[in-house]
């Protein structure tokens, strides 16, 4: 097959596109290289054997140069932050696949299969269980809530404890643009799709981890910070109390289940979590990182938070597991991955400082008045 990957100079599109020159295939990448991700130019680890596109997934005629003669796409090209430039995630996530279905008709391309990268972030807050009002989805936290310190989710109608569940795929709540503007993807990629009998797939990844994550940007993951944290000689810090959940997926896992949907039509149509399996606490995987460093600490705990957050989501990947699938990897394995990368690259800056500055002079990270 030939392939094209949008977004494939980055993280998951470049693992992606080596395990597919690997079995074989042609692969062919658009990216815009844009910083702070990127510098201008394809990464070092970017294979010959690629043929690149330097170009915007939102124009028309670096769109249709990469879809010429392609039979699949694996669609990854996003814009994802914490920062409240609230249109951009629309105007780059929402509107590239729109173009992407677009091109696709109006140039009448052959184009067997589309996977559509989606995030496990489409949930917002997830499922909980009221004592007495049982299934619920509540909306994210408040402001003054979390200014308080008040970091656990109350049912609304009672005022009870909630206890946090697993999310299929069954309900979204999503809570941010950027959530918004994912869910958007998949609806238009499922609806086009199936109007113009173009084969979709969706995949709502979990916490991503793994070598080449960038450590340049403001919004990359608790494993790109906590690794970069430490190893500069800081302990990891943690927002909130440390007590949300999160559950965390390796990149070899994610890019397992992007050719698994290139091979099995049962995909077709059809949205798929992928995510780790285990629910896992902040501050458990903190420690972890803090451990597989060998230093004798503890995570810094100052009592901020990103309003915005999720308190606690974990995905439910049953159904992808029932095509055979299912995650090969612990955390450990991913922290340990980045680090050993990490250690590798050469004029290492110490981004974090930076990051947490931008975020606060946006008030993104805030400092609660009680903890």
């Amino acid at each position: 097959m030939h392939i094209l990957i949008t977004g494939g100079a980055g993280f998951i599109g470049s693992h992606t596109a080596d395990a597919l020159l690997e079995r074989g295939e042609q692969v062919r990448v658009l990216d815009s290289l844009e910083p702070p991700i990127h510098q201008g130019a394809p990464p070092e680890y970017m294979s010959s054997d690629i043929e690149f596109i330097t170009g915007d997934v939102r124009d028309r005629v670096a769109m249709s140069r990469a879809l010429d003669g392609v039979d699949a796409v694996i669609h990854l090209a996003a814009y994802q932050d914490y920062l409240p430039d609230f249109s951009h995630f629309f105007q780059v996530n929402s509107v590239s696949t729109a173009l992407l279905y677009e091109l696709i008709v109006e140039h009448h391309y052959p184009i067997r299969k589309i996977v559509i990268a989606s995030s496990q972030a489409a949930y917002g807050e997830g499922p909980y269980d009221c004592p007495e009002h049982g299934r619920i989805w509540p909306n994210g936290r408040t402001l003054e809530q979390l200014s308080q310190g008040q970091w656990e989710l109350l049912c609304p109608s009672c005022g009870a404890a909630l206890t946090s569940i697993l999310a299929d795929e069954t309900t979204i709540n999503p809570g941010n643009s950027y959530a918004i503007s994912k869910h958007s993807q998949e609806a238009i990629g499922f609806t086009l799709g199936r109007r113009y009998q173009i084969p979709t797939t969706a995949f709502r990844y979990s916490i991503v981890q793994g070598p080449r994550q960038s450590f340049s940007n403001a919004y990359s993951g608790a494993c790109r910070i906590f690794c970069m944290r430490m190893h500069f000689g800081q302990s990891p810090m943690v927002y909130e109390d440390g007590g949300q959940l999160r559950d965390y997926v390796n990149i070899n896992d994610v890019v397992r289940a992007n050719l698994l949907a290139l091979d099995q039509p049962a995909t077709d149509g059809e949205v798929f979590n992928v995510g780790g399996g285990k629910a896992v606490s902040v501050s458990e995987f903190a420690q972890a990182v803090i451990n597989i460093f060998g230093k004798r600490s503890e995570p810094d705990i100052p009592g901020k938070f990103r309003f915005g957050d999720t308190r606690h989501i974990i995905s439910d990947i049953s159904k992808l597991k029932r095509l055979g699938w299912r995650p090969a990897f612990t955390i450990q394995d991913n922290i340990q991955s980045y680090i050993t990368w990490l250690r590798e690259q050469p004029g290492l800056m110490d981004f974090s400082l930076e990051a947490d500055k931008t975020m606060e002079s946006m008030q993104v990270v805030r400092q609660a008045l009680k903890t």
